[in-house]
């Protein structure tokens, strides 16, 4: 049925085009044919009989050329209309909001400009349409590479209404002045309750790390997950941004809580307090932490040193992978290919399947080939464990 209407469009179009290019050439027609009916005025239609054929020459010839290009045309416009659907679909939904927004400010600005120097001769006729790609296309990427700045300007009426609300439920809250000797059993009756479920909050960055999962399958962790409103806001700015790395990784991050929830081995809770006058999402989590007296989950190393130094406990990703790696030590032997060139001439390096790097001298020789080593030394770091090897005929010289 589509196909249908769109080539009775191209069809009635090209009829329409046709018409308009042949009746010019009326004139010509009654100069070559010398004949007085060519010359007759049509009186309602306000044109001479030669007019008329013209234009129905022209329509004739274009309603032909039209079903001829027709299949084509709508083929073509089929894809092209595909094509942008797809482009849209990869697009998030924010930036084809701040695409149409910064579309249609362009425009309304060409208009303006466009009016005001339609009135130059010669070229005053062509500036709107200069002025409308100009500026649309200026509207399109300004609106879109600043939409964040954008966005920033506006959220004072949010966190308006926020407030609103929050003084609202304040106002309507009833007054309760406990007794004095109630206190101190509210605060014996408080702090257990956080303890016994011995909280461990989960960081963003050890959300989309994704080892914190394997982590709770194998059963070593304990207690009650607690998930911030705030994190799970940051993964979802995260999977919605514009660059196709972070989204990657935020829809990584939000797969993860999917599979810790529906596997179930530690109960989770989502947090819905948030901190407005904390600007990071780190300080806010720190805070969270004090006040529920729990643990924070992470393989953050600054957010790491911050929350030991006030306070509160940290449970570290990448220091537990560090401690379950099996200890090498000098003289061990060990099979291993050759991946790479390592930094210094000669060099070659290997991995292991934990990750673990092993620098080994004079290994450039076996690149892509398996290999035994024996291990030199052994170097731990703040990023993890690096090994020294020599080839083994080597290491016996």
């Amino acid at each position: 049925m589509l196909d249908k209407v769109l080539r009775f469009f191209i069809i009635a179009v090209m009829a329409v085009a046709g018409a308009a290019l042949m009746q010019p050439a009326s004139p010509a027609l009654t100069q070559f044919i010398g004949t007085e009916i060519l010359k007759t005025h049509m009186g309602v239609l306000r044109m001479t009989f030669a007019g008329l054929l013209c234009i129905l020459a022209g329509a004739a010839i274009g309603a032909l050329v039209g079903s001829l290009t027709a299949s084509y045309l709508i083929s073509t416009l089929k894809r092209f209309s595909a094509w942008v659907e797809t482009q849209l679909n990869k697009m998030p939904i924010h930036d084809v909001l701040a695409g149409v927004i910064g579309l249609s400010l362009g425009l309304i600005l060409a208009a303006l400009l466009g009016a005001a120097f339609s009135r130059i001769p010669i070229v005053g006729n062509y500036l709107p349409v200069v002025f409308a790609i100009v500026f649309g296309y200026l509207g399109i990427r300004i609106t879109m590479t600043k939409r964040e700045e954008i966005a920033e300007m506006f959220n004072f009426i949010p966190r308006f209404f926020k407030d609103v609300l929050k003084a609202r439920e304040v106002r309507q809250e009833p007054v309760v002045i406990p007794a004095p000797e109630s206190l101190p059993e509210a605060k014996k009756e408080s702090a257990p309750l956080d303890e016994d479920k011995r909280y461990k909050l989960l960081d963003t960055s050890a959300i989309i790390d994704g080892r914190i999962a394997d982590v709770i399958d194998s059963g070593f962790l304990e207690g009650t997950l607690l998930i911030p409103v705030f994190v799970l806001e940051e993964l979802q700015r995260i999977a919605d941004s514009a660059d196709a790395l972070k989204r990657v990784r935020g829809r990584r991050g939000l797969d993860i809580l999917q599979k810790i929830r529906s596997e179930e081995k530690l109960p989770v809770e989502i947090d819905s307090r948030d901190f407005d006058d904390i600007a990071e999402v780190d300080s806010k989590l720190v805070r969270l932490g004090q006040l529920v007296g729990g643990k924070i989950v992470t393989n953050d190393y600054n957010l790491n040193k911050v929350s030991e130094l006030r306070g509160v406990p940290v449970l570290n990703v990448n220091e537990l992978a560090n401690a379950v790696k099996p200890v090498v030590v000098p003289g061990e032997s060990m099979r291993v290919t050759v991946v790479k060139d390592g930094k210094e001439q000669g060099q070659g390096v290997a991995y292991l399947d934990d990750g673990t790097m092993i620098v080994i001298e004079g290994g450039h020789r076996h690149l892509n080939q398996a290999i035994d080593v024996e291990v030199t030394s052994a170097l731990q770091t703040a990023a993890g464990r690096m090994i020294f090897a020599k080839p083994r005929r080597y290491a016996k010289g």
